[in-house]
């Protein structure tokens, strides 16, 4: 191979470069899973769930028109907040309360109320664990986006599918243990940072996989290559990773890249098996809303977690919602709550319901945790001037409402509460330190023992805080 040809190779994509070695790899040996790097190992005793789906909605949904009914709020519908304290909102407008823009009913055999903001999650409302009396550190969309994913308002730290990757790794060695899958229009604010390894090994950062176009870039050669140079080239490639890495040892970003070319060689096949969906039955892609154009885009993400999860992904990740611009892309409801949740809703409802739905028939949910949050919630009063019952709702860090569902729970249940009108956590407050700590725990992890040594200080997940929910566990 000459030189010009050699570096035409280098620049065909991820999976050229894969470690020669990937492919001398005993073919008659099974294929062993990718453990975790923690010590002491995870997990630190037995799990009720060995996997997890993060539908993380960005821009703050609305609690008090979805997921926390609250007739103090409807009863005083057009009156002014009635408060000592001079509320702390984004742009400082307060205006009169506003009722909710969707009724609520009780659903489902527990009664669990829910609007009708969300028809076909009503539906699996006996699925549900709702925690409503959530509270977040700042009401400024970023910090607190961070926060919902890292337990940190700064950006460098891990997120909790890195902290996963690290502690339980993965089931699969042809697909990453943490994945993500960003809203099909645009990534979210703060872009790769929600997703990121922090101070951990670079190899637990999460892999994007896209849900419409090419799944991942470069994943495949630009043209075609002669077996023989191809293998050639691997040679010439191991030997020289194998050189740098004897000179410097040590290395954690190339070695981390030596690890990630290897996936991407086994990626190459896994990859577009796991994103092809026409072996899914007319039946199945009905149920994700995959046959309507409302829900296509969603509906093909969680459909793709779905078939991540069944392949041993460790932990997969979903965005609802972008960055913020005009028109909003996300459900930042300043202007028009209705407006704003009904084109966000109608795109995830249908598609988060059926995942649930499917998880359940294939039995797959007695050991796979399904989560459901947004970085805060939004004011029971108007963003408006005072005298005014407006139509948009500000940020709202005080109190707010997310939910999980799946192996361990109580089911079809409610914890804590926010006060009269939903303004802020009243009953059993619930802070992003107690989410996770509750999480790692269903996945058999003990919060204050998963850590990582950086900077002098054993970092973990939890920082210093966290208490897991005793009461939501079955």
């Amino acid at each position: 191979m000459d030189r010009r040809t050699f570096f035409s190779w280098v620049q065909c994509g991820l999976g050229g470069a894969a470690l020669a070695g990937l492919l001398l790899r005993d073919e008659k040996r099974a294929r062993a899973a990718v453990a975790g790097e923690s010590q002491p190992p995870a997990p630190h005793f037995a799990p009720r769930a060995t996997r997890a789906i993060h539908v993380c909605l960005v821009g703050a949904l609305s609690h008090v028109d979805s997921f926390d009914y609250k007739p103090g709020l409807i009863q005083s519908h057009g009156q002014s907040l009635s408060s000592w304290e001079r509320p702390d909102v984004f742009f400082g407008q307060v205006g009169r309360l506003r009722k909710p823009d969707w009724d609520f009913q009780p659903r489902g055999e527990s009664g669990l109320w829910i609007s009708d903001l969300f028809p076909e999650v009503a539906g699996v409302a006996d699925e549900l664990t709702v925690i409503r009396s959530m509270y977040a550190e700042t009401s400024n969309h970023t910090p607190a986006t961070f926060q919902q994913n890292s337990g940190f308002r700064l950006n460098g730290f891990p997120t909790l599918g890195a902290w996963m990757s690290y502690g339980l790794g993965s089931e699969a060695d042809d697909l990453p243990a943490f994945v993500v899958i960003p809203d099909a229009r645009e990534q979210p604010c703060g872009g790769s940072i929600n997703w990121t390894n922090g101070f951990l090994p670079a190899r637990h950062q999460g892999v994007v996989i896209r849900s419409q176009g090419p799944p991942i870039d470069d994943l495949f050669p630009a043209r075609s290559i002669a077996p023989d140079a191809d293998h050639a080239a691997r040679d010439l490639a191991a030997a020289m990773n194998r050189r740098h890495l004897d000179e410097h040892p040590g290395d954690d970003a190339l070695a981390a890249r030596i690890r990630g070319y290897e996936l991407a060689a086994r990626m190459q096949t896994a990859v577009p098996d796991v994103t092809r969906l026409d072996g899914e039955t007319n039946e199945c892609r009905t149920l994700y809303g995959v046959d309507r154009p409302d829900t296509a885009d969603f509906g093909r993400a969680c459909l793709i977690a779905r078939r991540l999860l069944e392949r041993g992904v460790r932990f997969v990740q979903l965005f609802s919602g972008g960055t913020f611009g005009s028109p909003r892309r996300n459900w930042d409801g300043h202007e028009d709550v209705h407006k704003n949740h009904s084109q966000e809703a109608l795109r995830i409802d249908r598609p988060v319901a059926g995942l649930i739905r499917d998880l359940r028939r294939r039995g797959l949910l007695d050991d796979t945790l399904v989560l459901f949050t947004t970085e805060f919630g939004r004011t029971p009063f108007t963003q408006s001037a005072a005298s005014v019952v407006g139509t948009g709702r500000d940020h709202n860090q005080y109190g707010f409402s997310v939910w999980m569902a799946g192996a361990g729970l109580k089911h079809g249940i409610a914890h804590g509460s926010t006060d009269e009108i939903g303004w802020k956590a009243a009953e059993s407050p619930v802070h992003w330190h107690d989410f996770h700590a509750t999480v790692l725990h269903l996945l058999g992890v003990d919060h204050e023992r998963l850590t990582f040594y950086h900077n002098g200080i054993r970092r973990r997940l939890t920082n210093v805080h966290g208490r897991v929910i005793r009461d939501v566990l079955a």
